[in-house]
């Protein structure tokens, strides 16, 4: 499993609103690609100008299989729903890794 992790700058007070329509428009349509297992949205009471999101990916390669041109479509149209600025401040990837446990039944 790959993980594809987003820190997103929005201002407090549009936070709740680039959620749903992040939900809307961007979880709705990776829903839809192979190899999407699931997203959640973190967000912190200390950090009220930041949305985290995690993507769980099957694997990297039905992740980054997404063509350019879907992934420019779905920003353009989550810019336009949004109507207010926001700021990309950290992408980052990482593998889950998972061992089993000596004497545990997987």
């Amino acid at each position: 499993m790959v993980i594809e992790w987003l820190t997103f700058a929005v201002d407090p007070e549009n936070r709740e609103t680039f959620i749903r329509i992040d939900h809307d428009i961007w979880t709705a349509a990776l829903s839809q690609y192979p190899g999407f297992v699931s997203k959640e949205v973190w967000i912190s009471p200390d950090l009220h100008d930041q949305v985290i999101q995690v993507i769980r990916w099957q694997t990297r390669e039905q992740w980054k299989a997404i063509l350019q041109a879907e992934l420019d479509a779905l920003d353009h149209q989550f810019k336009q729903a949004l109507g207010f600025d926001y700021r990309l401040i950290d992408s980052r990837e990482y593998q889950v890794r998972r061992y089993p446990t000596a004497g545990v039944a997987p």
